[in-house]
Formats: structure tokens, sequence, C-alpha cells
């Protein structure tokens, strides 16, 4: 019994860590079958499409059910609102981050994705929801963090370095990877520009969401709606840039199953895995797993894929990652303090309401007092 008890406490101590690290190799694998359908021909746009409009009709059914008294009245500027949020945060910003892996490599891309939390925290200074305090540590490791992050994505991207070459046969052979060394340099610079710009978008999109939710705040009827419409956004996109009707014929092979797979794992189950885990642990827990997936990727790229790495990709991913964790600390630690301040205004509203209230009991005894 006490052995059973011990374990059950230490699962739930650490049921987030590896639900996180499991999410996290869900996307790492992702990268490998996604570039592996890309050069079998699936076209990165068609895939975006199908994906979303897989999870959107999976989606439907449980957020209609779960949902149908938490939705608020769908009006046109509610619709307007989401139309934009579907396109910054699936069409667009997907169309481009998933049409720069055919040109640069998965080890890449998810190093890039660790600057959104850099490019978040800009924006939301630029637009005032963000304040800054310079002369407090905290203040300086945001700006310190941000400042390597923008460092790190500029050595990516301009900087692609001396090829590191796999010095064994890999077990397992990605044709055409991005990581080879038929890569040339402008498809490289082509692939890191569309990358930034889709991860730009992406903050943005975040910053919206945030606003977006409090007006519906019906989580999983608003995802189901963005993979709808972002899924709609990105077919008529797909047809005025492709028109090849086979393009849209998939099959039942890699392309069909990575996008199977993609729309099951990634915008299943990692999700529902990281809601769970903000709940229980805060947004920044769940922020702090990312760079885990571009580890992996890294480490699955060169030992079982046999894919190159390069020198500038090695160095900007880990000024991207370690700039991340000096902005995240920044940001805990101004949680803190926000969350100290509050706790001391509390205590001084009750320690006045307290003296008031004294003053009012020893007015009440004089009062009865002098009428006895």
């Amino acid at each position: 019994m006490a052995c059973e008890a011990g374990g059950k406490m230490l699962w739930t101590r650490y049921a987030p860590h590896v639900l996180m690290t499991l999410a996290q190799l869900c996307y790492t694998i992702m990268y490998f079958i996604t570039e592996a359908a890309f050069n079998r021909g699936l076209n990165p746009y068609v895939y975006v499409t199908y994906r979303h409009l897989l999870v959107a009709v999976l989606l439907w059914p449980f957020a209609y059910y779960y949902e149908k008294n938490q939705r608020p009245k769908m009006t046109f500027k509610l619709f307007m609102e989401i139309f934009v949020l579907s396109l910054l945060g699936v069409s667009l910003t997907l169309n481009m981050y998933f049409a720069s892996l055919k040109y640069t490599s998965p080890t890449f891309v998810t190093a890039m994705v660790n600057t959104i939390a850099s490019m978040t925290f800009v924006i939301a200074i630029i637009l005032r929801m963000e304040i800054v305090d310079i002369k407090s540590l905290r203040g300086l490791a945001k700006i310190a963090g941000t400042v390597m992050s923008f460092a790190g994505v500029t050595t990516m991207t301009l900087y692609k370095g001396a090829t590191i070459a796999c010095l064994w046969k890999s077990p397992i052979h990605i044709q055409g990877g991005g990581g080879g060394g038929s890569v040339t340099h402008e498809s490289w610079v082509t692939g890191s520009i569309l990358a930034v710009v889709s991860c730009i978008c992406w903050s943005v999109w975040y910053i919206m969401q945030a606003s977006s939710l409090k007006r519906y705040p019906a989580q999983l009827s608003l995802t189901a709606w963005m993979c709808t419409v972002g899924g709609i956004q990105s077919a008529v996109f797909t047809v005025f840039m492709q028109h090849r009707a086979e393009d849209w014929l998939i099959g039942f092979g890699i392309k069909f199953w990575s996008i199977v797979y993609s729309g099951l794992a990634c915008n299943g189950f990692t999700v529902l895995v990281q809601l769970w885990c903000t709940e229980k642990k805060g947004p920044v827990f769940v922020t702090m797993f990312n760079p885990v997936s571009t580890i992996m990727v890294a480490i699955l790229a060169y030992f079982i894929f046999g894919e190159n790495l390069y020198v500038g990709s090695i160095i900007g991913g880990v000024a991207v990652i370690v700039g991340m964790y000096v902005l995240l600390w920044g940001k805990d630690k101004d949680h803190e303090h926000k969350t100290s301040k509050e706790q001391e205004t509390d205590q001084l509203d009750c320690e006045k309401q307290a003296k008031v209230s004294d003053v009012y009991a020893v007015r009440s005894d004089f009062e009865t007092t002098k009428s006895t």
C-alpha cells in the first residue's frame, strides 16, 4: 500500500514533465514525417489545408457537445476577428512555416520556433501591453534575453557556416532531406526569411488570442472555428498558387499518414497536454519545454537520419535557447514581484479596515458609556 501510494505521489509530481516531454517528441516525429512527405511530392499548402480541415471535423462534435452553453452568439464583428486569427495562426503562418521546412531543415525550423517568446515580448512593448523596468535585474534580463534571441536568429539566417557531416551510415535516410548538402545558399536564405516572418505572425496571433478568449471563452469551439476558417483560407490560397489537380491527390502512403499523424498527435494530443499542464503548472512551465524538441530533432537528424548540421545553425540555436530562458526568467520574476505587491496592497487594505473598525468600536463604546 505504501509503495502504491508513493508511486501515485511520484506520478502526480512528475506527470506534467513526462507529458510535456511526450508532446515535444510528437512534434519532433512530425518534422521528419512531414519532411519525408514533402520530398515524396506532398505540397506544403495542400498539407496545411488537409491537416486543419481534418482537425476541424474531429473537433466540432466535441466542441458542440461540451461547450453548447458556453459559446457566445456569433456576430459579424466576432467572425471577422476569428477570420484574422485564423489567417495569422493557421493559414498564413503555417503555410510559410512548412514551406521554410522544404528549403532548410527540421533542426533549423525547430530552433526558430524558440524566438516566438522574444518576438511576442517586443510586439507587446510596442503595443504598450508590456512594461520593462530597466533599473531592475528582471527588466535587464528580459532585454538581454530578447537581444540574445535576435542575435541567434540573425546568425542562423545569414550565416550557414561549415557543414558537419555525419561520419557513419545512417540507419534511416530521407531522400532529398533539407539538411543535406544539396541545399543552396539562396534556398537557405529564402527558407530562413519564411520562418522568421511566420514566427512574427505567430507572435501577433498569441497576443490577439489572449484578448479574443475574453470575448469568446469557449476554447474548444474557438479552436474548431480557427481550424475550419484557416483550412478554407489555405484551400483558396492553394488553388491560386497550385494549378495542378494531382497535387490534391495524396493516396494512402506517407503523404496521407503525415497529415493524419500531424492532425491527431500535434493538433490533438499535444494541445490537450499543453492546456492541462498550463492549468497545473502555468504557461512559463509549458514554454520552457519548447527547446526539448529542438534538441531531439538535432540528435535524430544527425545520428539517425544522417542529415548534415551547420555551424551557423548550432551557434544561433544555442543563442536563441539561452536567450529564451533568460527572458522567461525575467518574466517569471516579474510575475512574482507583481503578486507580492498585490499581497502587500491587500494586507495594507485589511489593516486600514481593521483600524477603521477599531475607531468605530471605540466611538460606540464611548457613546454607550456617556449615555449611561
